[in-house]
C-alpha cells in the first residue's frame, strides 16, 4: 500500500509561522519584506557613503590645489624648488624622498618578514610560536611617534657611528653603487627613515605571510618532505606558489603603510628640501612636509602647494592599490586556468 504524503500543518507558538513536515518555507509576511528592503538599502547606503567620502576627499584636494595646478601644471611634479619666500614650489624632492624611503623599507622588510613567517610556521618549537607571534603583533600596535622618538634618540646615533661608516667603506669604491652611500655620516637621512619604516612594516607583512602559510594543506608539505625535499625547497616550490596571492597582498599592505607614514619619518629624515643621490643625505617626504609646514603656510600659493602634495600622495597610493589589485587578479586568473 503506497503512502500518501499528507501535509501536517502546525503553528509554532513562539514565531506564529506555519510549517509543514516537508520543511516548506512559510510565506513571507509584509513586515519581513519591509525589513529585508530596509536592510538592503541600509547596507547600500554604507557602500555609497564610502565612495562619497573618497570623492569628497579627492574634490577637496583638487580645489585646495587649484592655484598651483593653474600656475605650474604638471611641471609641479618635477620642479625641485621649494622657496616659500619667493613662492616657488615643486614636488620633486618630497616625491623622491617618499619613494626612496619606501623602497629601502621594502628591501629590508620583505626578506625579514618572510624569514620570520617561515620560522613561525615551519621551524619554531611549539612553546615559542605563541610568544613570538604576540611580540610581532605588539610591534604593530606601537604608535608611530614612539618609533620616531626611538629612531631619533637610539637608532640615529647607532647609524651615525656604526652603520653609515660600515656601508661607506663597503660600497664607497664601487662605481655607481658608491654614490648611494657617499657623504658624511649624519645619522639622520633617508637611510635612517627607511630603516624605521622597515621596522614598522615588518609586523604587517609578517602577519599576513604567517596566516597564508598556515592555510597550505599539510598533505602538500608532507608529500614534499616525503620525497626528500628540504624546508627551503618546500617553501619555494610548494608553499609560495600556493600562497603567492596572499603574499603579494601582504607586501602591498606594507608598502601602503610605508608610503603614508608621517611622524616616524619626520623625526629622522632630516626635513631638508634637497635632492641627493646619497641615502645618507637628509631629505623630505610628502607626509613629513605636510606635517611640518601645513600650520606655517602663509599665503594662498603656499597653502595650495601643500594641498597639491597631498593630492600627489593620494594619487600615488591609489596607483599602488590599483596595481596590486591588477596583480592579484592576474595571479587569481592564472591559478584558475591551472585548476
Amino acid at each position: 500500500m503506497s503512502a500518501v504524503p499528507v501535509s501536517l500543518h502546525g503553528v509554532d507558538n513562539q514565531t506564529n509561522i506555519a510549517v509543514t513536515e516537508y520543511g516548506t518555507p512559510p510565506p513571507r509576511t509584509r513586515s519581513s519584506v519591509w525589513l529585508d528592503a530596509a536592510f538592503e538599502w541600509l547596507t547600500r547606503g554604507f557602500a555609497i557613503l564610502v565612495f562619497s567620502l573618497l570623492a569628497a576627499i579627492l574634490v577637496s584636494l583638487i580645489l585646495g590645489s587649484s592655484l598651483t595646478l593653474e600656475k605650474y601644471g604638471l611641471s609641479f611634479i618635477w620642479r625641485k624648488e621649494w622657496d616659500p619666500v619667493r613662492e616657488q614650489f615643486g614636488a620633486l624632492v618630497p616625491i623622491y624622498g617618499t619613494l626612496v624611503t619606501s623602497l629601502v623599507a621594502m628591501a629590508i622588510g620583505i626578506p625579514v618578514s618572510f624569514g620570520i613567517a617561515l620560522f613561525l610556521t615551519e621551524l619554531a618549537p611549539g612553546w615559542l610560536k605563541r610568544p613570538l607571534g604576540t611580540a610581532i603583533e605588539l610591534l604593530a600596535a606601537i604608535p608611530s611617534i614612539i618609533y620616531g622618538m626611538w629612531g631619533l634618540f637610539v637608532l640615529s646615533p647607532i647609524v651615525q657611528s656604526d652603520v653609515q661608516p660600515f656601508l661607506t667603506d663597503l660600497f664607497g669604491n664601487i662605481p655607481i653603487l658608491g654614490k648611494l652611500f657617499e657623504g658624511p655620516p649624519l645619522g639622520i637621512g633617508m637611510m635612517t627613515a627607511g630603516l624605521i619604516l622597515s621596522i614598522m612594516v615588518i609586523p604587517f607583512i609578517t602577519a599576513v605571510m604567517r596566516d597564508v602559510f598556515e592555510l597550505v594543506p599539510p598533505m602538500l608539505k608532507e608529500s614534499a618532505y616525503g620525497l626528500g625535499a628540504t624546508t627551503w625547497e618546500v617553501m619555494f616550490r610548494v608553499v609560495l606558489p600556493y600562497t603567492k596571492v596572499g603574499v603579494v597582498g601582504g607586501i602591498m599592505l606594507g608598502l601602503g603603510r610605508a608610503l603614508g607614514e608621517t611622524m616616524a619619518v619626520t623625526f629622522v629624515i632630516g626635513n631638508a628640501h634637497e635632492l641627493s643621490a646619497s641615502l645618507m643625505a637628509p631629505g623630505n617626504s610628502i607626509a613629513s612636509a605636510l606635517a611640518n609646514e601645513f600650520t606655517e603656510a602663509v599665503g594662498d600659493t603656499y597653502l595650495s602647494a601643500l594641498f597639491e602634495l597631498g593630492l600627489i600622495l593620494f594619487v600615488i597610493t591609489t596607483i599602488v592599490l590599483a596595481l596590486s589589485k591588477l596583480m592579484l587578479l592576474r595571479l587569481s586568473r592564472q591559478e584558475g586556468a591551472r585548476a
